[in-house]
């Protein structure tokens, strides 16, 4: 059989439950939404496992900028504040961009 004819064989990156539920964490507090209101409820999905659920919300209460708040139905609230950023050699403070990143 020639290259041509033999199937093509696409290797699938798998990624682990850490990576799925840090990366939905992060899209729901960098949602244009939750960047408006500055704070996001986090539901803890079927799929999550206990591990990783804890882990992240570990990296949530140990970012200073962050504020964690566990709600009684289990879900968790992040909170956030405008963040202020000096501008360099002028003096002047200016706030920073909504669209940054979530520490994880």
């Amino acid at each position: 059989m020639s290259a041509m004819q033999q199937p093509r064989r696409q290797a699938r990156a798998e990624i682990s439950g850490m990576e799925r539920l840090s990366l939905r964490v992060s899209e729901m507090i960098n949602h244009p939404i939750a960047q408006l209101q500055r704070w996001v409820n986090i539901h803890r999905l079927d799929a999550d496992g206990d591990r990783e659920w804890e882990e992240v919300l570990g990296v949530i209460a140990e970012t200073d900028e962050l504020e964690l708040t566990l709600n009684d139905d289990g879900s968790v609230t992040v909170r956030w504040e405008q963040q202020e950023v000096e501008v360099a050699g002028r003096g002047e403070v200016e706030l920073e961009s909504e669209e940054d990143v979530a520490p994880f």
